[in-house]
């Protein structure tokens, strides 16, 4: 049986790709991507927000904070994912496909509330400088979206493993009860 398809869901994983990616060029090439840097202006949205969350800014590259590089890394790691779950939901028709999409999906939301989660822990330390409203429209909107989309695409496509569990479970009592009689 073939998984059902959501169109909201591919748009999701198929769009965010070259987001991600850009974001994941602009960490791994840090300091050339900077404000400042030679390949700037590939990445020049970035002169602002590398001021307003510090952990895409100067400060963190220079005092050797990880926390940035890793989390592009599991980017990657997400997006291959994300592109694997199109392949086997569209090319495929792989009843696995909602599993992946599952598996990606709550990566990138755990990924989000932990980074939310790190600024709550140490005091708003890379982004309790800016004005409220710089916080909204630059950081809370943008990367609130990273845990509204995933959250309704962990749910969606949990529901529809379950259910698929559920029936699957069924069947195998059928057969069950009909090799006993």
């Amino acid at each position: 049986m073939a998984p059902k398809s959501y169109a909201w869901i591919s748009l999701w994983f198929l769009l965010t790709t070259p987001v991600i990616m850009w974001d994941v060029g602009y960490c791994f090439m840090r300091p050339r991507s900077m404000f400042g840097g030679d390949l700037h202006w590939i990445w020049s949205p970035y002169a602002i927000y590398q001021n307003i969350d510090f952990v895409y800014g100067l400060k963190a590259l220079e005092s050797g904070d990880g926390f940035t590089n890793a989390q592009s890394l599991l980017n990657v790691i997400e997006t291959f994912m994300n592109l694997v779950y199109l392949y086997l939901l569209h090319v495929l028709g792989s009843p696995v496909a909602p599993v992946v999409g599952f598996a990606s999906a709550t990566m990138t939301l755990s990924k989000t509330v932990l980074y939310w989660a790190q600024e709550y822990y140490c005091g708003y330390c890379a982004v309790g400088h800016n004005t409220l409203k710089d916080l909204i429209v630059y950081w809370i909107i943008p990367n609130g979206l990273w845990i509204v989309v995933p959250s309704f695409i962990v749910w969606r496509l949990g529901h529809d493993i379950a259910d698929a569990l559920r029936v699957e479970s069924k069947v195998v009592n059928k057969k069950k009860q009909g090799k006993t009689q």
